[in-house]
């Protein structure tokens, strides 16, 4: 495993499913049925009791190509714990230039936080593979297209309160890959069986290709 292939599946699917539960047991139930369906890349947020087990539960089992990490990362000690549990990327809320450096020290994957474009472009500088663009609520996809007018090369994944029926807006918006909870959790546990198929089929928009 490398970071590379990380990205990459990142970017051919065009999402991160997040996971943040009551139990890690529940995490790594929704985690299993999320990768049966054909997700690749799982985050499970430590805001969930006992989430590295679920990190190092599901990673154990993670078919081939797909890849699990670790969300609300906030210190050092947090990252490598996440590559002692088998992850393969972090993701942060904001941005720590320190939890940067480790990730990447360790050969994983960076998503940090970032609010707003100066905190975006720090974020690549510090070595972050994409930004976590957190909260999304707080955008829209009209915004995160003009400033893309300026910053075209910017790997934004708009998180936090992304719903599964507005994600193809974000992704042709401009956006890298979108962050997806509950709202992917629920369609994949009550929607109709063919629920995330139609979802990642609607994020693979013809002739938007993400920056590599």
């Amino acid at each position: 495993m490398s970071a590379t292939e990380v990205v990459d599946a990142v970017a051919d699917q065009r999402l991160v499913a997040i996971l943040r539960t009551s139990s890690a047991a529940e995490a790594v139930e929704s985690g299993r049925l999320l990768l049966a369906l054909g997700v690749r890349c799982l985050e499970v947020s430590l805001v969930t009791p006992d989430g590295l087990d679920a990190v190092r539960a599901l990673a154990a089992t993670r078919p081939p190509g797909s890849f699990v990490g670790a969300g609300t990362v906030l210190d050092v000690s947090d990252v490598e714990a996440t590559a002692r549990a088998g992850g393969s990327f972090v993701v942060s809320p904001v941005l720590d230039a320190a939890v940067v450096a480790r990730t990447k020290e360790l050969g994983l994957a960076s998503f940090p936080g970032a609010a707003t474009p100066t905190e975006a472009v720090a974020a690549v500088r510090a070595g972050a593979d994409a930004v976590k663009l957190f909260p999304a609520s707080a955008w829209t996809p009209a915004v995160l297209r003009d400033v893309l007018t300026a910053l075209p090369a910017l790997r934004t994944v708009p998180t936090g309160g992304v719903a599964a029926r507005a994600a193809r807006d974000w992704i042709l918006a401009g956006a890298f890959a979108v962050g997806l909870g509950g709202s992917l959790t629920s369609l994949a546990l009550t929607g109709a069986p063919d629920g995330v198929a139609r979802l990642l089929a609607d994020l693979q928009v013809d002739g938007q290709q993400p920056p590599r």
